[in-house]
């Protein structure tokens, strides 16, 4: 079946900055979508791979040897590995001709692909707390936006999604300590006072696309059989200055690798972050 060029109305880019973050239902095939699922899950058959699953630290990150995280860690940037099966996948789907006029259209200029991680979010699995993407990719002048893909039916029974509307035209915060018993990353953005936290629920297939500061995270999966997994792209503009050094190589729509300057200072912290987003 041909790919159809997704093009999108001046409602949808308006919604877009006015709110951070724009739904595209459907964008990708059942097909599709269970290819994806069957490659990662076979990736992972046996456990985290070696160079590609992130293996975190059970003191500090309060993983336990029966944390379902433990089996299914998030895959970090598989496009990177073109010696496995998810490699080339990757690359097939951070660089689909449906992403390039969407992301064109929301940053106004061209994108450049700098990440990719699939996450696996068993039944059971602890969440990951509000939070903002630009503190980690440090994007200057602008900011990140991610492409977000459900590879099944997220939803709060097992841990879907949820943003803070508006939150995209705060600057990115210095996040507080998560509690380590609800999520598996460390940091935490409060929501600011007069915006909520709202869920945003996808079906597989589905795309959320989101601004880099977009105070944004998911709750933990309450689910006893469901899986919530997700393919997630980050783009920046390629006219941006300045990345964190974590995201090398970055990568035009037609394949060509671009310089983009390492970012400097420490950000609203004051100390460089670590890799991420988390």
């Amino acid at each position: 079946m041909p790919v159809v060029e997704c093009t999108l109305t001046d409602a949808q880019v308006a919604e877009f900055e006015r709110d951070g973050f724009l739904v595209l239902r459907q964008l990708f095939s059942p097909a599709e979508i269970g290819e994806i699922r069957n490659t990662f899950m076979a990736q992972n058959a046996d456990g985290p791979v070696p160079g590609l699953s992130e293996i975190r630290h059970p003191d500090r990150d309060g993983y336990t040897p029966d944390d379902p995280l433990s089996f299914y860690p998030r895959m970090m940037n598989p496009h990177s590995h073109p010696e496995l099966p998810v490699g080339p996948l990757a690359v097939r789907f951070m660089l689909d001709s449906r992403l390039h006029p969407v992301l064109r259209a929301l940053f106004g200029e061209e994108p450049v692909a700098v990440q990719s991680m699939f996450y696996f979010k068993p039944p059971k699995a602890r969440g990951q707390e509000l939070h903002q993407d630009n503190f980690y990719l440090r994007v200057k002048p602008g900011t990140c936006m991610a492409a977000w893909v459900a590879v099944d039916d997220a939803d709060a029974e097992n841990g879907g999604m949820k943003v803070v509307p508006g939150s995209n035209r705060l600057d990115v915060a210095c996040p507080q300590r998560a509690d380590p018993s609800v999520s598996f990353t460390t940091d935490y953005v409060p929501v600011p006072d007069g915006m909520e936290a709202v869920p945003v629920d996808l079906k597989a297939g589905d795309v959320l696309f989101f601004n880099g500061s977009l105070i944004h995270g998911s709750t933990p999966n309450t689910s006893a059989t469901r899986f919530r997994r997700s393919l997630i792209f980050h783009y920046v503009p390629q006219e941006s200055q300045e990345l964190s050094h974590w995201y090398r190589n970055p990568m035009t729509f037609d394949g060509r690798i671009v310089e983009i300057s390492e970012a400097t200072g420490g950000g609203p912290c004051g100390v460089a972050q670590p890799m991420g987003p988390h």
